[in-house]
């Protein structure tokens, strides 16, 4: 499986098969470019600007959105409930947490969460291989609380996403504030890695990628 970050909380990730899934795709007024990629699932957390441009997205691609579980492609989506704010969606509304099974792998993207995550919820996900997890804080959840939740889901792989760069002017934290302290670090040096089942680490690191 090859994942690549496209800015914010949107990657690409591609199947060994060749297909291709895009999460959370952006309208480019936030400051990241949307490459022009034709793709056959997109998945979309929830209906804010900077996460559901599926217009933006080429081809005729399955879209994905809320309570679904689903095969598609041989691949296995199911959305979670959540919120987007720490008030049950009182001041940013809904949120869905999607888990996707492919390639013998669990991934689990957490779109814009805002709050911290029951023992329910934390069943509900299962056991994740590949956690991506917003980490900027104001508009989700911030540095210690994705700290916590990454100890409470144990992935092998947490990607930090939904972070402040030069790319972007959102007054949210840049990802330096949520790697102090840290020293299960690896810092790519693209935007993408390839990764299967036989290559995941034994315990949880940080793939920290660089947009390109």
């Amino acid at each position: 499986m090859k994942i690549k970050w496209l800015g914010h909380s949107s990657f690409l990730i591609e199947s060994e098969r060749g297909i291709k899934i895009i999460t959370d795709p952006f309208d480019e007024t936030l400051g990241y470019k949307l490459p022009r990629i034709k793709v056959n699932i997109v998945t979309v957390s929830h209906e804010h600007f900077d996460h559901n441009y599926v217009r933006g997205v080429k081809g005729r691609p399955v879209v994905f959105k809320g309570l679904v579980k689903r095969e598609s492609h041989k691949m296995e989506f199911r959305g979670i409930s959540s919120y987007h704010d720490s008030v049950y969606g009182g001041q940013r509304g809904p949120n869905t947490i999607f888990v996707i099974k492919a390639d013998g792998l669990s991934l689990c993207h957490l779109g814009d969460l805002g709050h911290v995550l029951n023992s329910d919820k934390l069943a509900e996900i299962g056991a994740v291989d590949i956690l991506f997890i917003p980490v900027g804080g104001f508009y989700t959840i911030n540095s210690s609380q994705a700290t916590q939740i990454i100890k409470d889901i144990k992935p092998k792989i947490a990607i930090p996403m939904h972070y402040k760069t030069e790319a972007i002017k959102f007054s949210i934290d840049p990802i330096e504030v949520f790697l102090s302290n840290k020293d299960n670090i690896q810092r790519l040096e693209s935007s993408e890695f390839e990764i299967t089942e036989d290559t995941l680490p034994k315990n949880t690191q940080i793939y920290v990628l660089q947009y390109e």
